[in-house]
């Protein structure tokens, strides 16, 4: 059984190119029933960046409160792919973050732009126009866990192009890992470190939270809507007053109380499939594999 946490904090997460991303939404709930809360970014008259978002989380654990922490980002690659990067294949993820921070040092606020034009990384990425007919485009078994379980069909991170694409998002969250693990020695990255009475650091898919709510794929269109759902998860409902709720609002809000009700569940930490690969490569999606 995993030690308790005193809040549990979700970030629907943005890796596209710019100053401030209105796709980046952040919300904490604590132990309990109560709603879960939208945090503000710093400067409430222009969206999160990047760094913000890690300056918070630096600050936010820094206050001596233990953190369930959800990103929503892949955090690897498949490395069926990605281990011909590393000589024999024998990276881990740690080495993989620190690949893409010596391509992508450059770019600014944790961008990871640079990473798919690299010539010794760009041939496993969709970067645009039609799909060539010789690329397979990797997953990780996570991925593949996801969809075989009914909880959504997370996209590929070396797919760039399109709505659903979240391979910037994936670079993006790696560069963010690692800068947040070299700031803090209070941190652990599920499932590649032992937790030990940490904060934990784990990524998310928002929509799986909202299929185990029995909403399914439907959008939460509403304040109502999003209340149906954290009721689903054993929240209070958000009292909040803003005409509509933007999709990253709803996606970090779920999540928070997603995060809350999984987290208690044994099963949830040790799920079938999180095989050796898996904790030290690839990752896996927080949920994914454990027993309804």
């Amino acid at each position: 059984m995993i030690d308790s946490f005193d809040g549990f904090v979700a970030i629907d997460w943005s890796g596209a190119a710019g100053k401030s991303y209105r796709g980046i939404a952040v919300a904490e709930c604590a132990p309990g029933t109560g709603a879960p809360n939208l945090i503000q970014p710093p400067d409430a008259r222009h969206p999160w960046t990047r760094t913000q978002v890690l300056d918070w989380l630096d600050w936010r654990i820094g206050q001596g409160s233990r953190l369930l922490v959800g990103i929503d980002c892949a955090f690897s690659l498949p490395f069926d792919t990605a281990a011909s990067y590393f000589q024999h294949g024998a990276g881990t993820v740690f080495d993989l973050w620190e690949l893409v921070e010596k391509v992508c040092e450059a770019d600014p606020d944790l961008f990871g732009g640079a990473f798919p034009r690299h010539p010794a990384h760009a041939s496993g990425y969709w970067i645009g126009g039609p799909k060539p007919e010789n690329l397979t485009l990797g997953r990780r078994r996570t991925e593949d866990a996801c969809r075989a379980d009914g909880l959504g069909s997370p996209e590929s991170p070396y797919k760039l192009i399109g709505a659903k694409q979240v391979g910037k998002g994936a670079l993006a969250g790696m560069r963010l890992l690692r800068a947040l693990r070299l700031r803090r020695d209070d941190v652990a990255v599920w499932p590649f470190e032992r937790i030990d009475g940490r904060s934990v650091l784990v990524e998310i898919y928002p929509r799986l939270f909202l299929m185990c709510t029995g909403w399914g794929l439907r959008k939460v269109r509403t304040w109502a809507d999003l209340n149906d759902c954290l009721a689903l998860l054993g929240s209070d409902p958000v009292d909040i007053s803003l005409p509509v709720p933007t999709d990253h609002d709803t996606d970090a809000l779920v999540s928070a109380a997603g995060l809350r009700r999984l987290c208690a569940d044994p099963p949830v930490w040790s799920p079938d499939g999180l095989d050796e690969r898996a904790r030290s490569q690839e990752g896996w999606i927080f949920g994914v594999g454990a027993p309804r």
